[in-house]
Parts: C-alpha cells; structure tokens; sequence
C-alpha cells in the first residue's frame, strides 16, 4: 500500500495492466451487474439537472425507470447508485451505431453540452474507492468482464494509473498524480 495525502492507496494500480478494449468487449460494464454505478451526493443534481440534455438518447426502458424511481437509488449500503434496467443495464446506457454501450452523458459532454464528464466512479474504472473516516482507499477492483481490458493492458504495457491518469487527477489534482508517478518510479527500483 502507499499513502500519498489522506488517500491510502493499492499497489495493483502500479502492478495491475489495464487498457479498455471497446472493440471486444462493447461497454459490458454498462450493461452487466448488481447495482448501478456508485454516485457521489452532489452527482444525482447534476444528473438531474442533465435529464433534458440527454434524455432522448436513453431507451424507452431507461425512461421508465427514470420516471419511476428517479436517477439513482439507495443500495444495500446506503450509498446512491445510478438506476438500472431490468437489474443490470444502466439508465444512462446507450448503443451506438457499431453495437457498443456508450454512456449518454459522456456523450453530451464530448458534444459540448454540459462540462459535466459523467460519474467520477464510472471514469475511474476499475479504481473504486471507499471512504473512511480517515483516509480514502483507492483500489483496483478486478471484474470478470473486464478480460480483454487486461490482456490489451498486457500487451501494450499499461499500468491502471497510467491508463486512468484522466481522472485520477480529475478526482484527486496534478499534484497527487505526480506523487503517485514518483512512488511508481520509487517501487520498480526496489522491485
């Protein structure tokens, strides 16, 4: 483990290879799982707020979850999620013309229409974090549909944090990045 600031944070981000491979596995990860995606409080108003912006990208299926239960949803732990259909498919998900999940709200913002990315916990993975009290633990988390990430990882010799640099330093700033680069530099020395 290495601590950097108030984060304690997984050496898997340095040994673990990762590179996502839409091509193969056509945004499984929008569509497969438990719960929705893990949202921070502040994020729902935003979606909320992005509903307009967005809302003719989503399924007739989302629409109605939409209109149900709103744009997230309390799970087991107590923490909002994204709303799912048919208890797997995020709201959010659509599929572009080459068959892949896409996500309608980094949609909107790659068109310009809302400088709001998408949920930080969907850019950042397969890094999940948990708050404690005092500290944030900043893990890889390793999912069954995610084989082709890691074999095109492999290959091309990327290391989770170098290929989420992005939004790590969209969740955490410039400076904790470079902190984690030194201490990546710093482990393959005394490897």
């Amino acid at each position: 483990m290495l601590q950097i600031d108030d984060t304690i944070i997984s050496l898997e981000l340095l040994e673990e290879r990762f590179v996502c491979d839409l091509n193969s596995c056509k945004g499984i990860c929008c569509i497969e799982g438990d719960d929705g995606a893990p949202l921070e409080e502040a994020e729902v108003k935003i979606i909320e707020d992005l509903l307009p912006v967005i809302w003719d990208d989503l399924s007739e299926a989302s629409k109605s979850v939409i209109n149900k239960q709103g744009v997230s949803y309390i799970d087991q732990d107590g923490e909002p999620v994204t709303s799912i259909v048919n208890g797997a498919e995020c709201v959010f998900t659509y599929t572009d013309e080459s068959g892949v999940c896409k996500c309608a709200i980094e949609k909107a913002f790659r068109e310009g229409k809302t400088n709001f990315y998408k949920p930080i916990s969907c850019h950042l993975y397969p890094v999940r974090l948990q708050k404690y009290d005092e500290f944030t633990a900043v893990n890889y988390h390793r999912w069954s549909v995610c084989g082709y990430a890691r074999k095109l990882g492999g290959k091309l010799g990327v290391p989770v944090y170098q290929f989420l640099k992005e939004p790590l330093i969209r969740r955490f700033g410039t400076e904790w990045f470079e902190q984690l680069e030194i201490a990546d530099k710093e482990f393959k020395k005394n490897k």
